[in-house]
């Protein structure tokens, strides 16, 4: 009996070394901080796209906007989809501080080139950070199933950072001068 209390005691003991720590919910490279913080990159994508499509004339901001509304929103649903094939829950769409108050600022950056250039910067900054996200899980993310789509989201956040950083945002020309004056009518019979 005595030995039977040694070999559970030390089963005890040895199940509770093999014990792993919770999971992070905030580190990116565990599926739920992956999730989170793709979900919120996506929808600061989408909404930052939108507000473009309603402060900017620029033609060439427009068209990008109209981009990574499109693709933001399917790789939303990318994600979505391998959460779902790994019986995980994905977050819902919202959006962390971060990219918040990014959004913010765009909103208070006005219109024309003033939005236009804030646009740009925040856009760069954004694509970077996301790069960074969709890489690094890729690369060593925990779920097989998620990793495969950062994998296939990659070349799509590179392909808008390439574009953004060659997006020509220039200031609009001045004004044209003033027509100088007409020259004085000369009455017939006047000399000069």
């Amino acid at each position: 009996m005595r030995k039977l209390g040694i070999l559970i005691g030390g089963a005890l003991a040895l199940s509770a070394c093999a014990t792993t720590p919770p999971v992070d919910p905030t580190n990116p490279l565990f599926a739920p901080g992956y999730m989170a913080q793709a979900a919120s990159a996506d929808q600061f994508e989408i909404q930052s796209g939108q507000l473009a499509l309603q402060a900017s004339q620029n033609a060439g901001i427009r068209n990008f906007a109209n981009m990574i509304i499109a693709d933001h929103t399917r790789s939303t649903q990318m994600v979505a989809s391998a959460a779902a094939s790994a019986r995980l829950t994905p977050p819902p769409p919202t959006i962390l501080p971060p990219q918040q108050a990014m959004l913010d600022q765009l909103r208070s950056a006005g219109t024309g080139y003033a939005f236009d250039s804030a646009f740009q910067q925040a856009q760069i900054q954004a694509h970077q950070q996301a790069l960074a996200l969709h890489q690094n899980y890729a690369a060593g993310g925990d779920v097989p199933a998620l990793r495969t789509v950062a994998g296939q989201i990659v070349p799509v956040v590179q392909n808008h950072l390439n574009m953004i950083q060659s997006l020509q945002v220039a200031p609009p020309p001045p004004p044209p001068p003033p027509p100088p004056p007409p020259p004085p009518v000369r009455k017939s019979g006047e000399r000069g």
